[in-house]
Order: C-alpha cells, then structure tokens, then sequence
C-alpha cells in the first residue's frame, strides 16, 4: 500500500502520474521553522515528520512524505496566503532568482526504512511590471503556492528560466527522485 502524507491537490496530481494505486491522509504537523533551522533543513524535517505521522495510522504503507520550502536571496518565502502578500512577493522576485527545495521522504511503515532526498530548484524571474503582476495574479490566483506563482499553468510566463534535475520539484513532489526511492524499496516502474 502506498499513501501520500498531503493534502495537496497538485502533489496528487503529480504521483498520479505514475499509475500506481495511492491513498491520501493528510498529516497534521505544525509546518512552522525551528530557531536557527535552514531552509533545506527545515523542508526535510517536514517531509519525515509528514510521514512519520501518517504512518502511525497506516503501520503496512510505504509512505511519502514532502515539504517545499521557497527562497529568495536567502530569505524564507512562504504561501502568500492571499492577494496583498502575492503582490509584494512578486514584486520581490521581479528580475530575480528563487530557489525552491523541495524534501521528499519515503518511509517503509512495517520496517521503519526512512530515505530522504531535497531537491532544489532555480527559477530565474522575468522583469515584472505592476499591471502584469496584477493581471497574472487576477487570473492564476496562487495564493496557495510557495512564492505565489504556479508554473504548472500560467505562472510559466512569469520566468525566463528553470534549473532543475527534477522539473516536477517545482510543483511540489520530485517525480524522478520519487522513483529511485521506490525502486529501492522493489517497487517497479513503469
């Protein structure tokens, strides 16, 4: 049995993809940063603790845990939450680069095997003017993503460029990374 530790609509949708049958069970963690805790550190606790929770419901799962954590010139950018908080992220990230690291666990609930992996992502931003911004916000409306922009849709106009071994990272579940951690566990794709 396979369980996605999320609640995210777009994590779902990406694991999909690999056509094997999954569960849901949203984990309830408190997602906040520990004083003095990295970034990249932060998102790969998050991940485990996601999946650990999980696996105390579901004791016979593998079970995959991922967090994603957003930066930008070294500072946390979080889910803006809302209208006003996108518009000064965006404006923020005009012209500049992001970083987005996204952790992924991968926890055998009956033996207790934990693999662990952070993916980073570079996103080079476009130089945005206030009426695109406006715009992109008024039609894309992010509020629920790291750094207010869903490249998956129309946020793809928003970058010059991507740098990324694993391009599904960006969107909140690296794929590649995904199926190297269960073909380790003798899960056989495709």
């Amino acid at each position: 049995m396979l369980v996605l530790a999320s609640g995210s609509p777009y994590r779902r949708e990406l694991l999909s993809r690999l056509k094997l049958p999954f569960q849901v069970a949203p984990p309830d963690v408190d997602e906040s940063p520990r004083p003095g805790e990295s970034p990249v550190d932060t998102c790969l606790r998050l991940a485990e603790d996601k999946a650990r929770k999980v696996a105390e419901r579901w004791p016979n799962a593998l079970i995959i845990g991922s967090d994603q954590v957003a930066t930008l010139k070294g500072e946390v950018i979080g889910k803006p939450g809302g209208h006003e908080m996108a518009l000064r992220q965006l404006r923020q990230a005009s012209g500049q680069d992001m970083t987005f690291h996204t952790s992924l666990c991968l926890l055998n609930a009956m033996t207790g095997h934990l693999q662990t992996e952070c993916v980073n992502v570079k996103v080079r931003y476009r130089s945005l003017s206030e009426a695109q911004i406006e715009r992109y916000l008024q039609l894309d409306q992010p509020y629920d993503c790291a750094g207010s922009g869903r490249i998956e849709t129309l946020g793809i106009t928003l970058v010059e460029w991507v740098q990324s071994d694993d391009p599904t990272a960006l969107i909140g579940l690296p794929l590649i990374t995904l199926t190297t951690l269960l073909q380790r566990e003798g899960i056989q794709l495709p």
